[in-house]
C-alpha cells in the first residue's frame, strides 16, 4: 500500500472501547473494619479495592430502589374505657373491677 507524498502514515488499528480509567483516593477506615476487609479479601480471593467498590455499588443501587414505607394501618378502637388522668378509675380498670 503506497502513501501519498507528505501524508501521515495511517494507524493500522485503533481500539479505545476497552480502555478503563481508575481513580486513586485515600480513605480513613477504622482499624477493626480494615482488618475485617483484609480477611474477607483473602477469603474471597479478591482485592480490597474490588470488595470496597462492589460494596459501594451495592449501597448506591439499593439507595435508588428504596421505596417509602406504606402507611401504618389504622382502626377505630371504639373509644377509651377510662380517663387515664383519673388514677382511681385507671386502677379499677387495671384490676378488672
Amino acid at each position: 500500500m503506497e502513501q501519498a507524498k507528505g501524508a501521515r502514515p495511517a494507524l493500522p488499528y485503533l481500539r479505545d472501547s476497552g480502555m478503563v480509567f481508575h481513580m486513586k483516593t485515600t480513605l480513613n477506615i477504622d482499624d477493626s473494619v480494615m482488618a475485617q476487609l483484609k480477611r474477607e479479601a483473602v477469603k474471597q480471593r479478591r482485592t480490597m479495592s474490588e470488595l470496597v467498590e462492589s460494596a459501594l455499588r451495592l449501597l448506591f443501587r439499593t439507595e435508588k430502589t428504596k421505596r417509602p414505607l406504606p402507611p401504618l394501618p389504622s382502626f377505630k378502637s371504639g373509644g377509651y374505657l377510662v380517663d387515664i388522668a383519673d388514677r382511681d378509675a385507671l386502677y379499677q380498670a387495671m384490676e378488672g373491677r
